[in-house]
C-alpha cells in the first residue's frame, strides 16, 4: 500500500512542494488526488531533507493544498509497450489519443531508458533511402545515425518530416521498418496534417505517433521525446525492427525546459536556457544507434526551428556538437519555390561515406556527389559574379556552370513532397545534370565512371 501525504506546502506554477516525506527518490512518479477524485501526475525533481519538489505534468489549476492527497509510486514514469502500438496515436504522456482501446502491455519501460555501453555500439554503415535526392545523393542518411534538420519559422519542415516518414526504407534487407513520430508542442493544424497524411498514405500501419500540442502543459513536452524513444527502443532491440525516430520541434522541448528551469529559480545560461541544456539534449540524441549482435537499430531525425534563422543559437549550436551532421533548410530556396528547400552546401552528413558505394548504393556515388557539390558551388559563384559585373563578364564555361546551378536547384533539389525517387533515379539525374558541363570539367570523377554513366552524345 502506497503511503499517502496531505502535506502539500506550496504550489508555484508547474511546481509543488510536499513536506514531511520519507524514502522519496529523484525522478519518482507522483500521483496527486484532488477532492473531486481527479488524478494528476508529476515527478520528483529534488529532495531536500524531508521536503520533495514535484514537477506537475497536467498543470496546477484546481489543486487545493489543504485537501489534495499525494502518493509517491516508487518508480519513474513508465510507458506500457506492445507491438499493438503500431498504427496508433498517443498523447505526449503515452495515453491513446485516437479513440482506440488502451494498450495491453507486454511490459512497462522506464522512459529514461538504459544507457548503452559504448563498447557494445556497432558502427552505422547501412544506407537508408529517404526518396529525397538532396539527402540520398548528397547528405546520405545511414542506419543508426543522428541527422537533425535545421529549419526556420515558416519553412516547410513539417512536409519534409511527413515525406521522410512515408518514404524511408532500408534497401536490401528483410528486416521490418517502423517509424516513431514525436510531435512536440506543435499546433492542432500541424498535428491534424501529420495524422491525416499518415492515414491517407497508409504509412500509419508501420508508425507510432506521439502528439503533444501547443496548448498541452509545457511539462508534458519534456516527457514526449522520451516516450517516443522508449517505444523505439522496444521495437528495435526487442522486436528486431529498423526504427526511424522523427522528432519535431526540438526548439519547443528546449523552451519547456527553460520554463521549468525558470520556475525552479535556477541560474540561467545562454539566452536563458539552463546550463545543463547540452547534457539534457545528449540524453535524447544518444539513444540512437546500433548494438552489436542485435538486428534492430534506431536512426534519429530531430527537427528544430532556429529562432531568427540563427545557426549560432544555443539549440542548433549544441545539437550540432552532439549529432552527426545537419540538413539545413533555406529561406531563399523556399522563396524560389524549391521543395524541399534543402541548402546542400552548408548541409552535412558526417557518416555519408560509410553508407554509399559499391554494394550499398552504386560505385559512382561518391565521385558524382563530390562533383555535384563542386559544380554547384562554382555555379553559385558565377551567378554572384554576374550580379556584380554583368553576364558579359562571364566566360563561356562560367555561363555553363551558372546554368548548371539553376538546373540543379530546379530538377535535383526540387522534387515536391509526393515524389519518391530511388537511389538509381537520383544518381541518373545527377549524371544528366553533369552532362551540361564540358567533360574536361568533370575533374572529380574517374574516367571509367564517365565512360560508363555519362549520357552519350554530350561533350
Amino acid at each position: 500500500m502506497l503511503k499517502e501525504y496531505k502535506t502539500i506546502k506550496e504550489v508555484a506554477g508547474p511546481l509543488m512542494f510536499v513536506d514531511q516525506v520519507e524514502g522519496v527518490k529523484y525522478d519518482e512518479l507522483v500521483e496527486i488526488e484532488l477532492k473531486n477524485g481527479e488524478m494528476r501526475r508529476g515527478k520528483v525533481l529534488e529532495v531536500s531533507g524531508s521536503t520533495a519538489l514535484v514537477q506537475l505534468f497536467e498543470g496546477s489549476t484546481g489543486i487545493n493544498i489543504n485537501e489534495g492527497k499525494v502518493r509517491f509510486t516508487g518508480h519513474s514514469l513508465e510507458l506500457p509497450v506492445s507491438t499493438d502500438m503500431l498504427g496508433r496515436v498517443f498523447d505526449g504522456l503515452g495515453r491513446p489519443k485516437d479513440g482506440g482501446p488502451k494498450i495491453i502491455p507486454e511490459s512497462r519501460k522506464d522512459i529514461n531508458g538504459n544507457p548503452i555501453n559504448p563498447a557494445a555500439r556497432d558502427y552505422p554503415s547501412e544506407f537508408i533511402q529517404t526518396g529525397i535526392s538532396a539527402i540520398d545523393g548528397l547528405n546520405t542518411l545511414v542506419r543508426g545515425q543522428k541527422l537533425p534538420v535545421f529549419s526556420g519559422s515558416g519553412l516547410p519542415h513539417a512536409r519534409l518530416a511527413a515525406q521522410i516518414a512515408r518514404q524511408a526504407k532500408v534497401l536490401g534487407t528483410e528486416s521490418k521498418f517502423a517509424v516513431v513520430f514525436a510531435a512536440i508542442g506543435i499546433t492542432f493544424e500541424d498535428a491534424d496534417y501529420f495524422v491525416s497524411d499518415f492515414k491517407r498514405t497508409g504509412a500509419i500501419d508501420r508508425a507510432v505517433l506521439f502528439m503533444n500540442l501547443a496548448n498541452d502543459p509545457a511539462i508534458e513536452r519534456i516527457a514526449t521525446p522520451r516516450m517516443a524513444l522508449t517505444a523505439a527502443e522496444y521495437l528495435a532491440y526487442e522486436k528486431d525492427m529498423h526504427v526511424l525516430v522523427i522528432m519535431t520541434d526540438i526548439t519547443n522541448y528546449c523552451d519547456a525546459l527553460r520554463e521549468v528551469s525558470a520556475a525552479r529559480k535556477e541560474v540561467p545560461g545562454r539566452r536563458g536556457y539552463p546550463g545543463y541544456l547540452y547534457t539534457d539534449l545528449a540524453t535524447i540524441y544518444e539513444r540512437a544507434g546500433r548494438i552489436r549482435d542485435r538486428k534492430g537499430s534506431i536512426t534519429q531525425i530531430p527537427i528544430l526551428s532556429m529562432p531568427e534563422d540563427d545557426k549560432t543559437h544555443p539549440i542548433p549550436d549544441l545539437t550540432g556538437y552532439i549529432t552527426e551532421g545537419q540538413i539545413i533548410l533555406s529561406r531563399e530556396l523556399y522563396r524560389k519555390g524549391v521543395m524541399p528547400p534543402i541548402d546542400v552546401l552548408p548541409s552535412l552528413s558526417r557518416l555519408k561515406d560509410k553508407g554509399i558505394g559499391r554494394g550499398k548504393t552504386r560505385e559512382d556515388h561518391a565521385d558524382t556527389m563530390n562533383q555535384l557539390f563542386a559544380s554547384y558551388a562554382r555555379g553559385k559563384e558565377a551567378k554572384e559574379l554576374a550580379v556584380i559585373l554583368g553576364e558579359g563578364a562571364l566566360s563561356d564555361t562560367d555561363k555553363l556552370f551558372a546554368k548548371f546551378a539553376d538546373e540543379f536547384e530546379n530538377k535535383y533539389v526540387s522534387q515536391g513532397d509526393s515524389e519518391d525517387r530511388s537511389i538509381e533515379q537520383t544518381l541518373t539525374l545527377g549524371w544528366e545534370l553533369l552532362s551540361i558541363l564540358p567533360k574536361a570539367e568533370l575533374k572529380r570523377i574517374k574516367d571509367e565512371y564517365i565512360d560508363k554513366y555519362l549520357p552519350k552524345g554530350d561533350a
